[in-house]
C-alpha cells in the first residue's frame, strides 16, 4: 500500500507565490486564499479542489482512488 501524502505546494497562478499547505484528510478544500497576493483559488473546470488544480499531490481521495472529495 502506498503512503498517503498530505502535504501538497500549492502554486498561485496570479502571483507564482508557491505554499507548502497540509491536506484535509476528511472534506475538500474547495478555496485557498494565497498569502501573498490576496486572490482566492478555487478548482479548475473538471477538478474538485484547489490542491487538485494547483498543488504538486493531488488530495487524499484522489491518491486512495476513490474519486474525488466523494
Amino acid at each position: 500500500m502506498d503512503v498517503l501524502q498530505l502535504e501538497s505546494r500549492l502554486t498561485c497562478p496570479h502571483c507564482g507565490h508557491e505554499q507548502v499547505e497540509t491536506m484535509p484528510t476528511s472534506a475538500c478544500q474547495f478555496f485557498y486564499q494565497c498569502t501573498v497576493c490576496d486572490v482566492v483559488l478555487s478548482p479548475k473546470e473538471g477538478d474538485c479542489c484547489v490542491f487538485c488544480s494547483y498543488g504538486t499531490v493531488p488530495c487524499p481521495p484522489v491518491q486512495q482512488q476513490k474519486g474525488c472529495c466523494g
